[in-house]
């Protein structure tokens, strides 16, 4: 049996490789990939796996639109750390999810669930990538709830709720919570922020990313600048450029 998985947090996947391989050895992961691009390359190319999982929302776009570009003939399974909205429109549409931080017991469900539908012949998506991109389509955002932080051999889910704000520190981010701890993720500012809402966060500038509750208050800066202060200390001042002045009242005031 041939599975891939479309996942671009490299812990995440490795992690959902393991638990496959304790879960059922019989299950062969062909290929592990990390972007809309190089999906759309690997299924041209390959055609469909007997089994799929998915993360929705990678670094360069929705997973949907792998789809739009190749037909997947194969029973999807959606790996997710996103909101209850989104999850119900997945336990509606898809045969399965699983939400991060997946632990074996679910995988053990999502694989005997595919098995039960590959064995009556239930393998067309037509219907489900169809009502997935209309959810998306129709403007319902989906943002990430959690975001999975390596921590030694285990992965901490970490609330965006809890985030305070995010820094650049040495091409990495590192992201503060509101109880001052500090964590890193190998991502960049603009792939964090794609994934966050931006009704709650702002990207400050090239070095920050705020939450909205993290603000005590702002004080006008030179050059038409804004300075923004924060309830917990930062590394360095958080300046709103005068070209971000505009955009960032009306985001703050709203």
């Amino acid at each position: 049996m041939r599975a891939v998985i479309i996942e671009d947090e490299l812990v995440a996947s490795q992690n959902l490789v393991r638990l496959i391989e304790m879960v059922n050895p019989q299950i062969e992961v062909v290929a592990s990939l990390q972007s809309v691009e190089e999906s759309i390359e690997w299924f041209a190319e390959n055609g469909s796996p007997d089994l799929l999982f998915a993360d929705i929302h990678l670094a360069d776009g929705h997973s949907f639109a792998i789809f739009d570009k190749v037909k997947v003939e194969c029973p999807i399974i959606f790996t997710t750390a996103y909101d209850e909205y989104a999850l119900k429109a997945f336990e509606v549409n898809s045969i399965d999810y699983l939400l991060k931080p997946i632990v074996k017991a679910d995988l053990e469900r999502a694989i005997a669930k595919y098995e039960q539908l590959a064995s009556a012949g239930k393998t067309d998506n037509s219907e489900l990538i169809s009502s997935m991109i209309s959810i998306l389509n129709a403007g319902k955002n989906v943002y990430k709830s959690h975001f999975l932080i390596p921590q030694g051999d285990k992965l901490l889910p970490l609330a965006t709720k809890e985030i305070a704000y995010v820094y650049s520190e040495n091409k990495m981010a590192k992201i503060l919570t509101f109880d001052q701890k500090a964590y890193h993720l190998d991502s960049s500012l603009d792939e964090i922020m794609s994934q966050l809402d931006s009704t709650k966060f702002f990207r400050a500038n090239r070095q920050f990313i705020v939450n909205h509750s993290a603000i005590k208050d702002i004080s006008f800066w030179f050059g038409s600048k804004l300075s923004v202060n924060l309830t917990i200390p930062i590394p360095e001042k958080m300046i709103v450029s005068k070209a971000k002045v505009s955009d960032f009242k009306k985001w703050y005031a709203q």
